[in-house]
Parts: C-alpha cells; structure tokens; sequence
C-alpha cells in the first residue's frame, strides 16, 4: 500500500501593490495554502476541487518539489519530501498545463530523451513507449514535430513523457484541459487503468463530471483551505457534484461573513 500524505502544507507569496489593492488585502502578503493536510493511497483517484485562486495547483506544485512549502511537509511512503527529494521524484509522475515539450523535436525524440533522464533500461524504455503510444494513439504521428500536433495530441505526448518510468504515484494538474471529447475520453480511460494497477493518483480539476466518473475521494479548497474532505458519495449526498460543491461553498463564505 503506497500512501501520500500533505500535513499542514502553508504557502504564502508577496503580490504587487496593484494586485494588493484588486484584491483588498491589508498587505501584500497573499496567502495561497494555509494549513492543507490529507491523505491519498494506492489503489484510488484523490480529487482537489476548488474554485480559480483557491490554491489548488500551489498545493500540486508542493507535492511535485516545484516549489517549497513556507511551513508542513509531504510524505511518500512515510519518506519526508524535505528530506529526500531526488530520491522521490523518482517515484511520482507531475503532469500539468504548463509542461513545455520542445516543438522543433517529435514524440519519439522527446520520449527517448526523457527515458534517457529517468536512467530507464533501453529495451525497457521500448516496451513502455509501444504501450503508451498504443495507448494513446500516437504511433502515426510520432516522427512529426510537435509544432505541428494538435493541442490534444501534444497533451497526450506530455502523458505518456510524464509516465515513462512507471511511478507509484502520479499528480495530474488539470489533465483534460483543453482536450476534446475523445482525447479526454483517453485520458480518463489512461487514470481508471492506473488506478486499477494500484498506482497513488492525485488530480486537481474543475470538471465536475470528470471527478465523478475517475475520483473515490475528494477534498474542496476554498481560500487556501481544505472546507470538505470525503468520500464522493458522501460529499455529493444524493445531489451532483457540482450541486454540492456550490451548497458547501455558499456555506462556508455565510460563515466567513458571520465571523
């Protein structure tokens, strides 16, 4: 049983005047993440919803090592993130909208470069390729330039990079954004088979469908803090997804407004 776990993860950044002023703040000190703690284990699909600003992809980026935590820490398999990163890394998959694959190079190149970087044995890094590109399609355009693929297909090429030395855990920001129907179908299809091999998933979303049909768990950030933390027929109680997200968000900003 591989476990995650975020304890009392605190993030803050310093904003310019301007956004200090947009967003009426008494100093230019913006708390992003303010104490986010929870678990995720092997086996199951972890969700974190939360409405633009929330916190959500600071939090995904502390768990990655993109960038560190001003207090709390993450553990992989009880291993302190602080304490052993480069020996973590190599045991989880980030992927995110921001993932910038070299467009004069093709799938082929940039798979067999990042093989290369996670020290993947070659005969290894072969078979996984031929998996993944069946997986997803993308043997008939493996030699173009990614310049010339369609966002969908570059996102899929940025997954299966991303998957390459077959993680224990994977921490997807936004998998489907910006995908079509049948690449998002891919996509989900690529989670639920991960899932089923016993692999540690964390994925932070908007799409309410999406969590419904991959997440067993789910936890709402809402001002940098975890509000909800449950599993999905918990938190949707007999209404949708999104219903419930709006009847606990609506709730929590009555009681800020109380205090």
């Amino acid at each position: 049983m591989h476990t995650l776990e975020a304890k009392n993860l605190k993030k803050s950044f310093t904003i310019s005047e301007a956004q200090r002023r947009k967003l009426d703040l008494p100093s230019r000190k913006k708390i992003a993440v303010d104490g986010i703690s929870f678990v995720a284990r092997s086996g199951e699909v972890f969700g974190l919803l939360g409405p633009n600003g929330a916190g959500k992809t600071t939090t995904m980026r502390m768990l990655s090592t993109l960038i560190k935590p001003d207090n709390g820490d993450v553990f992989y398999d009880g291993k302190s993130i602080k304490e052993n990163p480069i020996e973590i890394k190599n045991h989880f998959a980030f992927l995110t909208t921001d993932l910038q694959l070299d467009k004069k190079s093709n799938a082929n190149d940039m798979f067999d470069y990042f093989a290369g970087l996670y020290h993947v044995p070659k005969d290894v890094a072969a078979k996984r390729k031929q998996e993944l590109f069946s997986t997803f399609g993308i043997e008939s355009f493996a030699d173009n330039k990614i310049s010339k693929l369609s966002q969908g297909m570059r996102q899929k090429v940025s997954l299966a990079i991303s998957v390459i030395h077959d993680p224990e855990f994977i921490i997807f920001d936004e998998p489907t954004n910006g995908l079509d129907i049948i690449a998002s179908r891919d996509v989900r299809d690529f989670i639920l088979r991960m899932k089923a091999e016993g692999k540690c998933m964390i994925i932070s979303t908007h799409l309410f469908d999406l969590v419904e049909k991959i997440c067993d768990r789910a936890a709402m950030i809402v001002d940098g803090k975890i509000v909800v933390n449950d599993t999905l027929p918990n938190l949707m109680n007999g209404r949708s997804l999104e219903d419930a997200f709006y009847d606990i968000y609506t709730e929590h900003q009555a009681k800020k407004e109380n205090k």
